[in-house]
C-alpha cells in the first residue's frame, strides 16, 4: 500500500526561516532510513505558500489568488510517499518516536493512502523521476509489484 505523509506548515516555515539544524540532521537520518527499509518512492519540502496560488473553478472558468495565505493549518510544508505493507505500518512511520516530524513541524502531519497503484511521471525533467532517488523508487515500485504478484 503506498501513503502519503504531509508535514504541515507553520508561521515559520511560511515566513521562509527554516528549521534548525538538528532538524534537519532528524530529517536526513529519517530519509535515510526509510531508504534502507525500502519504503521511501519520493519526498519533497515544498515553498511557502507566497511563492504559490490557488486555483478554483466556477461556471468552467478558473480564478486564481495568488499567495501568501494566511491560515498555516490548511497548508502543507512537505511530503513523504511510502510503500508499505499496512496502514499500522504506515502510523508506525509517521509517529513521531520515528520520524521526529514534531521536530520540524509542530502543527504534526497527516497520513494518507493513495488511490492508484501505479506511478505516473511526466517527461517534464521531474526530479523525482530520474537520478538517484528516482532510480530508487523505481526499484521500489518495481519491488512492490512483485509482493503483490
Amino acid at each position: 500500500m503506498r501513503f502519503m505523509l504531509l508535514v504541515k506548515a507553520t508561521q515559520k516555515s511560511e515566513a521562509g526561516i527554516l528549521p534548525e539544524p538538528s532538524a534537519f540532521e532528524a530529517m536526513r537520518t529519517f530519509n535515510e532510513s526509510m531508504v534502507k527499509a525500502g519504503v521511501m518512492l519520493d519526498a519533497d519540502g515544498l515553498a511557502s505558500s507566497s511563492k504559490g496560488a490557488r486555483v478554483s473553478f466556477a461556471g468552467g472558468k478558473p480564478t486564481v489568488t495568488d499567495g501568501p495565505f494566511t491560515e498555516t493549518t490548511e497548508l502543507v510544508a512537505g511530503y513523504w510517499i511510502i510503500s508499505v505493507k499496512s496502514k499500522e505500518e504506515a502510523i508506525e512511520w509517521a509517529s513521531p518516536r520515528r520520524s521526529m516530524t514534531t521536530r520540524w513541524s509542530k502543527s504534526g502531519s497527516s497520513l494518507k493512502p493513495t488511490t492508484s497503484r501505479r506511478r505516473v511521471c511526466a517527461r517534464s525533467a521531474r526530479a523525482s523521476c530520474s537520478g538517484p532517488n528516482g532510480k530508487r523508487a523505481k526499484k521500489a515500485m518495481h519491488e512492490e509489484s512483485q509482493r503483490r504478484a
